[in-house]
C-alpha cells in the first residue's frame, strides 16, 4: 500500500485533486464523509453527542443537525474539544477499517486519505503517510469560492477560512504542494504529474 495524506484549507481544491487521483486508480477515503457516517442515527458517537450537547442538536427525524451543532461549537474551543473527543476516535476506527479493506482487496493500492484537519492532528496515530500533499490557494481565492460556489455571505466565508490553521502551517508539513489558484487545467496537470511521480517511485521500490 502507498498512503497519501491529502490536506488543504476549505475551498482549496482538495476534492478536485482527490477526484483526479481516483480517476488514475487511487482509493479515496474522505475524513469529512466518515465524520458524517459515525454520527448517523444509532451510532454510539451520536448518543454521546446528545448526552453532551442535548437533544436540541437533533432534527425531527432523529438525524444530527450539523448546522445547529456547528453554531454551538464554532468559536467555543472547549465545546469544540468535547465534540472532537467524541468524533475523532470514531473516525480513526472507521479509517483503519477502510484502509484494511482496501489493502485486502488490492495489496498495492494507492490510498488517498483526504483529511482537512491533518495539521490539527485529527489523524490516526498509527498512520504513516508515504506522501503528504497540500492543496494551496490564497485566502482571497478561498473566500471567493465559498461565496460564489457554496453560497456563503462574505463575512461568514472569511470567518470559516480564518477558523482553520493558516496555509503556512500546512505548507510546513507538505511533501508536495498543488497550487490551485490557477485554471482547472493547471491543477489537473500538477495532479497528473504527482501520479506519474508515485508510479515511478513504486516501480523503483
Amino acid at each position: 500500500m502507498y498512503l497519501i495524506g491529502l490536506t488543504g484549507g476549505i475551498a482549496s481544491g482538495k476534492s478536485t485533486v482527490a477526484r483526479r487521483l481516483v480517476e488514475h486508480g487511487a482509493v479515496h477515503i474522505d475524513a469529512d464523509e466518515l465524520a458524517r457516517r459515525v454520527v448517523e442515527p444509532g451510532k454510539p458517537a451520536l448518543a454521546r453527542i446528545i448526552e453532551e450537547f442535548g437533544s436540541e442538536v437533533l432534527r425531527r427525524d432523529g438525524t444530527l443537525d450539523r448546522a445547529k451543532l456547528g453554531g454551538i461549537v464554532f468559536g467555543d474551543e472547549a465545546a469544540r474539544a468535547k465534540l472532537n473527543a467524541i468524533v475523532h476516535p470514531a473516525v480513526r476506527a472507521l479509517t483503519a477499517k477502510l484502509i484494511e479493506r482496501a489493502v485486502a482487496e488490492e495489496p498495492d493500492a494507492v490510498v488517498v486519505y483526504d483529511v482537512p484537519l491533518l495539521v490539527e492532528a485529527s489523524v490516526p496515530d498509527d498512520l504513516r503517510f508515504d506522501l503528504i500533499v497540500v492543496t494551496n490557494a490564497p485566502r482571497r481565492t478561498q473566500v471567493k469560492r465559498l461565496v460564489e460556489e457554496r453560497g456563503f455571505d462574505p463575512i461568514q466565508a472569511e470567518a470559516r477560512v480564518d477558523a482553520q490553521v493558516g496555509n503556512t502551517e500546512r505548507l510546513a508539513v507538505a511533501d508536495v504542494v498543488i497550487d490551485t489558484d490557477g485554471s482547472m487545467a493547471h491543477t489537473m496537470s500538477q495532479t497528473d504529474a504527482l501520479w506519474h511521480r508515485i508510479r515511478q517511485e513504486r516501480s523503483r521500490a
